[in-house]
């Protein structure tokens, strides 16, 4: 049977096999950007191929837990001005 797979966000103990982290979302499982060989979250190098996972390759691709919906940002800045309404002059 396969070892549980911790988190490297949020280091919850996932069941073996998981894709993605029951708590926070977070992809588990990786695959190599050069040969597609899934890799282990913590891991520094590719085992299969040695290539670095955190090369500035990697991070020009905004990845889907750092995406902001397009909805969502519409919805905030749309309720910026009411917050913004809502504050006393620090003179008053």
């Amino acid at each position: 049977m396969a070892p549980a797979v911790t988190c490297p966000r949020c280091r919850h103990e996932n069941p073996p096999g998981a894709k993605f982290c029951v708590e926070c979302v977070m992809p588990l499982r990786r695959a190599c950007p050069r040969c597609g060989t899934p890799r282990p979250p913590a891991a520094k190098f590719c085992p299969e191929c040695a290539h670095p996972t955190d090369s500035p390759a990697d991070r020009a691709v905004a990845s889907p837990d750092t995406y902001t919906p397009y909805h969502l940002v519409e919805r905030i800045l749309d309720s910026r001005a009411v917050l913004e309404g809502e504050r006393k002059p620090s003179w008053a």
